[in-house]
């Protein structure tokens, strides 16, 4: 379909297109082998300034729109999930900044993450405060002109790869989540370190780490808003994110279903490519008008968002629900259509279903997705 994309959109697409046909592609197999990070990779997003796409201009990047990102996303996904996730993980770290920080923490931080000379990870998670944020327990105590930090944060994406860390810890134990702030914790701080690199099913070139603070002592100027706000700017920035992770989901999926295409229209049974038997027609047409109207619905939520729309919580649930769950549809039927040779790691379809399941797990659970859309759908009745 046509999305009316301006010619500085399709320069985006044809950039990142570029990039990931020609550098990732080539070594999105071994990555993924070897569970390492693609800091090679990360030199040609700064090189072609992909990463300055996260960035409004008048922090050194280029765009900073949610439309802009998601059509960055979608094709650098279309090659490899994994890998995209250095970008994408930077841009999911840099919102808390962009959405509450000041303007002092903006000029700081911004144009480093536009430049791609700092990576950014963002970090809420914890073992006992996932989906419940009102687990959470690393604490934040104030110390003078300083903020005392103890805990722990898990399943990090770019830990301990990022310079650039957007924390979450209770200021205030008593009123739970709602008594949390945020704060920016750079790499290197005395009382900061890093726990084991996750072995990981899909996106395995992407680094995911515990991170762990121990008297981690960071200034008062560190905190983004204002004290207790941090439950707000979590869920502000997840609201604005979650495309994101729709478009890497619709990028996958789209991968998965053109490696499908062309291998039903090579392989040879009963004397005739199987792209002629009706079966496999059904199957792919399916695969593509999935594929389709989940994109429809990323890019008009990420319109939507960047029109200056005040609230979007349900829009955004619902483009990640709908994408996550056809990509996990629509790469498990590319296995299917490829057969035995789907199952084979020298074909990426395989790899293509692992690095899709997690789409319907981080930045919310799905089924947790489906209970946002609920209650704001009850709102309006």
């Amino acid at each position: 379909m046509d999305y009316f994309l301006t010619e500085d959109q399709q320069e985006i697409r044809d950039l990142a297109r570029q990039v990931a046909e020609e550098k990732i592609k080539p070594v999105r197999a071994k990555y993924d082998e070897e569970n390492a990070f693609p800091w090679e990779i990360v030199e040609e997003f700064k090189k072609t300034d992909l990463f300055a796409v996260l960035v409004p201009e008048e922090y050194g990047g280029i765009s900073g729109k949610v439309t802009d990102v998601a059509i960055l996303t979608e094709e650098l996904s279309r090659v490899c999930g994994g890998i995209s996730l250095s970008l994408g993980g930077s841009g999911l770290g840099m919102y808390p900044i962009l959405i509450s920080g000041s303007e002092e923490q903006k000029q700081k931080y911004l144009p480093l993450i536009a430049d791609g000379e700092k990576l950014a990870a963002f970090a809420l998670t914890e073992a006992n405060a996932g989906s419940d944020a009102g687990g959470m327990e690393t604490t934040a105590v104030k110390d003078g002109d300083y903020f005392i930090l103890n805990g722990t944060k898990q399943w990090i994406t770019n830990g301990g790869e990022a310079d650039i860390y957007t924390v979450f810890a209770l200021t205030n134990k008593a009123k739970g989540a709602r008594g949390s702030s945020c704060f920016i914790v750079e790499k290197g701080t005395e009382g900061f370190t890093f726990g084991k690199k996750e072995n990981k099913m899909g996106i395995r070139g992407s680094a995911t780490r515990e991170l762990i603070f121990d008297n981690c002592r960071i200034p008062k100027e560190n905190m983004i808003g204002r004290e207790g706000t941090g439950f707000m700017i979590a869920m502000k920035t997840l609201d604005k994110s979650r495309p994101m992770v729709a478009a890497q989901a619709v990028g996958i999926a789209q991968g998965a279903y053109e490696e499908a295409a062309k291998y039903s229209k090579e392989r040879q049974q009963f004397g005739k490519p199987i792209s002629a038997f009706q079966g496999v027609q059904f199957m792919l047409a399916d695969m593509a008008t999935q594929i389709e109207a989940a994109r429809a619905l990323v890019m008009q939520t990420a319109k939507m968002i960047d029109s200056g729309a005040k609230k979007y919580s349900k829009e955004s649930a619902m483009c990640k629900v709908f994408a996550s769950d056809m990509a996990m549809k629509v790469t498990t039927d590319a296995v299917q259509v490829l057969a035995g040779y789907g199952y084979m790691k020298e074909y990426p379809v395989e790899k293509m279903m692992r690095d899709a399941k997690i789409t319907q797990i981080y930045e919310g659970t799905n089924q947790v997705q489906r209970g946002v859309i609920a209650a704001n759908l009850l709102k309006e009745f």
